[in-house]
């Protein structure tokens, strides 16, 4: 996995560094900036020395020699700054999907190909009537549309990479312990399960594990999303990936490569990502129908003209259509739009990474959130103690708190909290084990116990007081069970608070025809008085982490377009498999790289804002369009001909007029854009 990301690294570097999806690919921009910034220097001489569709401007001048040095640096503008479209084109093509970057290629291609035959006519064949050539439009159309997609990329600048991040978290190399007691540095890549690896403090744990000897705290904010220290000592596991602390560890490696945790989130979340990414966007649907309609009108009109006026003619009238099919406003109507929506986005605590969920948005009709830390806030508090048998209240909690001293689980800071008001002792637990989507486990005194749910005593068949316990969780509290031998010793209930403007974002949600589901670990009767109080009738209790994307693909088999909100690296698949992923942003780096959306406040309510954000946005996307590209409906048939026997024909000079006034609106439409 690291050596794949390494590989990846160098040929990002080699193909330049800027990548944009077009078409479902990742394309290699080159150096967008640099690019843009060349070319529009380079641009500069040829405005002012050629004219525009054969208006010649008022501040343009020619001299002996004049249209060679517009000739070179078209040429080498050409190839340098048309590169990366004539690239893109391939691309498209190959899979015979021609999109933007094919109408872009074709339309810089014929001009330069035709400018280049006009020149040769000019100057070299004294036969040939004087030709009009379209450097000026080669020029500027290529300036403009690297223009348009630096300004897109820069606006979701802040998109990196999930993948590249999860693997980021996993060290080069890892210590193995040899038999003679030494240390060798192996390479990740050929670590293998059942060796013993040391990590000193400081240092990444390079695989999953168990700890044989050692003990430390380990920070494994990766998984849980906060950045609060567990006690880690012999016999509990780690996670390759997590950040050892201030001691020195000794693992057992369980899982290497693709057998371990990250490896297996990374498998999900490319493949999320690789399904979402080849969802076509409105541009390059609109760009598709632009090049198939040009490229149709385009034949027809040299066939016609050849036919009525001959080759010179029959040419330049075909290139004429084939030109104006790729209006400059179209490398800019959706960008400007972009940028200006990702700048009010920024001002209401929104990051918009991924364009494509504007256009989601529209789709969205199911939005699956977590309970704690999204409804509520994640802050529990001790309602009751109850305790069984020979136990008393103070022994119970006692023992709960000795076992969550080291937990960064919401419920135990509950927990700790209610131990320190009553001025308990917490004792020092040992073995402490976390027990996935149950607990925990651990000895107190030399006696061992577990914290487990009542989804586990019924798997495990151990009595309960379930009088006890339907009271409580009919209340919605968080039900624990303290648990010696498969007796159960007491229980704690806990209360979440819910958040002051939940029940409202809820409201607003179903108003606008959207089911909010909510998601939770918690019981089944908790879960259910919180729906209520909150007004949602779907939510899900008793789940495990991973269960979460399961539920993202079990609704979009039901064909709902799912929104889906989340924290941590448990939550990166799910993110990436859903129509729009949105990240808490307090969360891991992790699971804001697989959003597509980041809320900046942390506030779920802000999700409005983006569903609106997104309606407006698509609204002016769809209006630039319109201005951008619709006017070819006019254009192209008139530049064809279609009305030359009533003698109205679209001229060069009449098209580039409208051109540029199509390129005015879109910019001044675009500027237009707010949030309410």
């Amino acid at each position: 996995m690291k050596m794949d990301h390494e590989q990846m690294d160098h040929d990002m570097a080699d193909m330049g560094g800027d990548t944009m999806m077009h078409g479902g690919h990742m394309m290699h921009m080159g150096n967008l900036k640099q690019k843009f910034w060349v070319s529009l220097i380079l641009t500069l001489p040829i405005i002012l020395l050629t004219p525009m569709m054969g208006i010649r401007l008022p501040f343009q001048l020619t001299f002996t020699g004049s249209d060679w040095i517009v000739l070179v640096i078209a040429t080498f503008l050409f190839i340098y700054g048309g590169k990366p479209f004539l690239q893109g084109a391939q691309m498209e093509l190959a899979e015979r999907k021609p999109a933007m970057m094919t109408l872009i290629a074709m339309g810089i291609s014929v001009a330069y190909i035709y400018s280049l035959w006009a020149f040769i006519a000019n100057h070299f064949l004294a036969n040939v009537p004087h030709q009009m050539d379209f450097f000026w439009e080669l020029a500027t159309l290529i300036t403009i549309m690297l223009l348009g997609h630096w300004v897109e990329m820069n606006a979701i600048s802040s998109a990196g990479s999930a993948v590249e991040k999860m693997a980021a978290l996993l060290p080069g190399q890892a210590h193995v312990l040899q038999a003679d007691g030494s240390l060798q540095d192996v390479a990740l890549d050929q670590l293998q399960t059942e060796q013993q690896v040391v990590v000193k403090a400081g240092e990444k744990i390079p695989a999953d594990g168990q700890i044989v000897a050692g003990q430390s705290a380990v920070n494994e904010s990766l998984v849980t999303g906060e950045a609060k220290l567990v006690e880690k000592t012999t016999g509990m596991p780690v996670i390759g990936g997590a950040v050892n602390g201030a001691g020195t560890l000794t693992i057992k490696v369980t899982g290497t490569g693709e057998t371990g945790y990250l490896s297996q989130v990374m498998k999900l979340v490319q493949q999320a990502q690789q399904h979402k990414s080849a969802a076509e966007n409105l541009a390059d649907k609109v760009a598709s129908w632009l090049f198939y309609a040009a490229t149709t009108i385009g034949l027809l009109t040299f066939i016609v003209w050849l036919a009525l006026s001959g080759l010179n003619v029959a040419l330049e009238r075909t290139v004429t259509v084939l030109v104006i099919a790729c209006p400059h406003a179209l490398g800019l109507a959706i960008p400007l739009v972009v940028a200006r929506s990702t700048s009010l986005g920024a001002t209401h605590g929104l990051l918009l990474r991924n364009r494509n969920a504007l256009e989601a948005a529209k789709q969205i009709d199911t939005v699956l959130m977590d309970k704690t830390g999204t409804l509520t806030a994640g802050d529990f508090k001790v309602n009751a103690v109850v305790a069984f048998g020979e136990q008393t209240q103070n022994q119970v909690l006692t023992t709960l708190a000795a076992l969550e001293a080291n937990s960064s689980h919401p419920l135990a800071a509950g927990i700790l909290a209610a131990a320190r008001a009553q001025e308990i002792t917490v004792p020092t637990a040992k073995n402490v084990k976390q027990l996935s989507g149950v607990g925990l486990q651990g000895s107190v005194a030399g006696v061992d116990y577990a914290i487990v749910t009542a989804a586990y005593l019924e798997q495990q068949q151990i009595d309960y007081d379930q009088k006890a316990y339907q009271k409580l969780a009919a209340q919605g509290n968080s039900l624990s069970f303290l648990v010696q031998a498969n007796q159960v010793l007491g229980l704690v209930a806990q209360g979440d608070q819910i958040k002051p403007n939940a029940r409202d974002f809820i409201q607003q949600l179903r108003a606008q025809g959207i089911n909010p589901v909510m998601l939770t670990g918690d019981n089944q009767q908790a879960a259910a008085v919180v729906a209520q109080q909150l007004g949602i009738t779907d939510f899900h209790a008793q789940l495990l982490p991973e269960d979460k994307a399961k539920m993202v693909a079990q609704y979009q088999a039901q064909g709902h377009q799912v929104l889906m909100v989340g924290d941590g690296v448990n939550d990166a698949p799910s993110l990436a498999a859903a129509e729009i992923g949105v990240a808490i942003g307090a969360g891991t780096d992790v699971a804001i790289d697989s959003a597509d959306v980041v809320l900046v406040r942390s506030d779920p309510a802000d999700i409005l804002n983006f569903l609106s954000l997104a309606r407006r946005t698509m609204r002016k996307m769809v209006q630039n369009l319109w201005w951008g590209a619709g006017y070819n409906i006019l254009a192209l048939p008139l530049a064809a001909g279609v009305l030359a026997p009533i003698g109205i024909i679209l001229s060069p000079a009449v098209g580039a007029i409208l051109m540029s006034l199509s390129t005015v609106v879109v910019a001044i439409n675009a500027l237009t854009l707010k949030l309410k």
